[in-house]
């Protein structure tokens, strides 16, 4: 009994569930890959550095190295805990460091990490609130890079789970398109 179940659930089971997965959803069963010219630069499911100032900032990575897929972990910090309110600091140091125009509110989820380290979505707001430093990196109108956020802004499923999102990998790669 052991060696038929054992070989139901751990052989025949995962076999027919890839199989299907792969014939149903080919994209996201094989990783949500982002090819371009035979190369591969990214994954719409995990989150990469950016730190260049002419691209949309991701959340912080909480991963050790950072955006690393293998060790997908939260910081485990506590809101009282000192490492948090420091990582986070230096965090907003860098976002003024880097625009020092911008005087709005800087959103949270771009001096935090996210619970698995490897979110590839900012907020909106996050998002709208680094319009104004890559429009002025890149030369071009803020309306033209907010345009972008707009279009690159996930709707929550059916409107009604989750919060709105948009992906910084496909946002960036779209701003590299325009300019």
């Amino acid at each position: 009994m052991l060696l038929l179940l054992t070989l139901i659930t751990g052989v025949a089971y995962p076999l027919v569930v890839t199989g299907v997965a792969q014939a149903a959803f080919p994209r996201q069963a094989n990783g949500s890959l982002i090819e371009k010219g035979g190369k591969i630069l990214g994954s719409t499911l995990l989150g990469q550095p950016f730190d260049d100032p002419r691209y949309f900032w991701s959340r912080a990575s909480a991963t050790s190295p950072a955006y690393n897929g293998q060790s997908s972990s939260g910081s485990n910090l506590g809101p009282t805990n000192p490492a948090l309110r420091d990582a986070a600091k230096s965090r907003l140091d860098a976002l003024h460091a880097v625009d020092p125009d911008a005087k709005d509110p800087v959103p949270v989820d771009l001096v935090t990490a996210s619970g698995s380290g490897l979110d590839p979505h900012i907020s909106p707001a996050a998002a709208y609130y680094q319009v104004h430093r890559v429009a002025k990196k890149r030369g071009l109108p803020e309306d033209t890079v907010h345009q972008l956020v707009d279009r690159f802004t996930e709707r929550p499923f059916l409107d009604l789970f989750g919060e709105p999102g948009v992906n910084v990998l496909e946002l960036n790669l779209a701003l590299d398109e325009v300019h």
